[in-house]
């Protein structure tokens, strides 16, 4: 098994595809704006300042087998006006029936983390 997979329950999943069942479920949240920071000023600057490719810890999901189950971390930009605990109750719920409908393992956690707070236009 490479270090680009996860083994659970005798199943290899490429840590991409993780990456994508989780992010696919968090977006769908009513108040997330992306996964990931995608806000357009912040990648145009950092366009213009960046030294090299990006790394895996700039990953907005991160994923990882704690006894037998998945533990997933997931970054995120919010859209103001919901409240924080509940918005991330709501992406916690969303990813873990994502999971377990699409890879039919359990989840052990997932930690959510607000990077990002996109405000409407006035």
């Amino acid at each position: 098994m490479s270090s680009s997979e996860l083994n659970i329950e005798g199943i290899g999943i490429s840590r991409t595809v993780v990456s994508s069942i989780v992010a696919a479920a968090a977006e769908k949240v009513e108040g997330v704006a992306s996964v990931g920071q995608k806000a357009t000023a912040s990648n145009l600057v950092s366009s213009f300042f960046a030294t090299g490719s990006a790394t895996p810890e700039n990953d907005p999901v991160d994923a990882e087998v704690v006894d037998g189950k998945l533990h997933a971390t997931v970054h995120l930009t919010v859209l103001y006006g919901y409240p924080f605990t509940q918005l991330a109750a709501s992406v916690r719920e969303a990813v873990e029936l994502a999971v377990q409908e699409q890879m039919g393992v359990q989840v052990d956690a997932v930690d959510v983390c607000i990077d990002s707070i996109v405000f409407p236009k006035e």
